[in-house]
């Protein structure tokens, strides 16, 4: 399986220099552009500089990605763009932004959560592949087939990355509507998060907000519902991330795999991993967003997994109030890195 990595600008070329070290398993890099809302906030990383010394080092390392063979995707994802959602003058900005990245960089496709933007690419720049965002949350082939006018992939809902029932319905569509299906691998959300739209829409206006004296800070409501120890038992049943080793499943479902790598604190780590197909060590170090500092000092290995945990997970009833099978598989897992010290989590 091939798969989608999240450029993320760094210190170091380290990561740059391991996407091009494992290009013949990467079937595009993803990436934003400048102030154009998308799924993860503005471009930061962990570098320093004004705005327009990282634009230009941005354009420097796309541009080396694309001189060793991956393609790349725009993000186009903000789950809200206000005012200008349909205005004239946005859609000038990204007709000129998409034309300008095309004559500079191996320009694949743009990912969208947008009905308009998608409408407005595939009119404008009809080679370019349109694909529907994870965060449109599609899982249904009727939620594919309202848009199939204007997308020729589709990011499965995260929640389904277990169900193979679901899994093959979806793909069974696809294949007979010229589609594409791709999925989000190590997802570090809640499962059904109440309050994902709400995340999302703050992620899209974060420069308005940041602007404002606030009375709150928002991180997401997953860091402090996981920072009680009583729901952190069900962290295995309430999410949806696919391990290194049961990615080879998926391959004959899925055209790529997305690996969410734009915040994660070690990219190269995950890309490692999911690419040997094996990894050793607390599974949310692989995970976007990385909820480990609320569970130390336990972690979860993911060497101790069973070898049949992914078979039994995407064929199981999903009737998770009368079945103990993951919470089992938590307290198979976890260890205390506080050797010795009597600890419950």
């Amino acid at each position: 399986m091939k798969f989608m990595i999240g450029y993320q600008q760094m210190n170091s070329d380290r990561f740059l220099i391991a996407l091009q070290d494992y290009r013949n398993h990467i079937k595009e890099v993803y990436f934003s552009w400048g102030d154009i809302p998308n799924g993860r906030g503005r471009l930061d990383g962990a570098t320093c500089g004004s705005a327009l010394e990282m634009q230009n080092q941005q354009l420097f390392e796309l541009k080396t990605i694309s001189k060793s063979g991956i393609g790349l995707n725009l993000l186009l994802n903000g789950n809200c763009y206000g005012a200008q959602s349909l205005a004239r003058v946005f859609f000038n900005k990204i007709g000129n932004c998409v034309d300008y990245l095309g004559s500079q960089l191996n320009l694949m496709s743009v990912t969208t959560t947008s009905p308009v933007i998608a409408r407005f690419i595939k009119t404008n720049f009809p080679a370019l592949k349109i694909r529907a965002s994870v965060n449109m949350k599609i899982g249904t082939t009727q939620g594919m087939d309202y848009i199939a006018e204007f997308f020729d992939g589709y990011y499965m809902q995260r929640e389904y990355n277990r169900n193979l029932q679901k899994i093959e319905q979806l793909k069974k569509w696809c294949d007979a509507n010229g589609k594409e299906l791709y999925l989000l691998a190590n997802s570090g959300c809640l499962n059904h998060c109440s309050v994902h739209n709400f995340h999302d829409n703050l992620v899209a206006h974060e420069s308005e907000i940041a602007a404002m004296d606030n009375a709150f800070e928002f991180r997401g409501l997953c860091h402090d519902y996981l920072r009680l120890k009583e729901k952190q038992q069900s962290f295995i049943r309430n999410t949806n991330f696919i391990r290194p080793e049961d990615i080879k499943l998926y391959a004959p479902y899925f055209t790529a795999a997305k690996l969410a790598t734009r915040t994660n604190r070690n990219p190269v780590a995950v890309l490692d991993a999911y690419i040997r197909g094996s990894y050793s060590g607390n599974v949310m170090e692989l995970l976007e967003p990385n909820h480990a500092e609320a569970f130390y000092p336990w972690i979860l290995e993911n060497s101790h997994f069973p070898d049949d945990f992914a078979d039994n997970v995407m064929r199981c009833t999903k009737d998770c109030d009368s079945c103990s099978y993951c919470q089992g598989i938590f307290d198979q897992i976890k260890i205390n890195l506080n050797i010795g010290e009597n600890i419950l989590c």
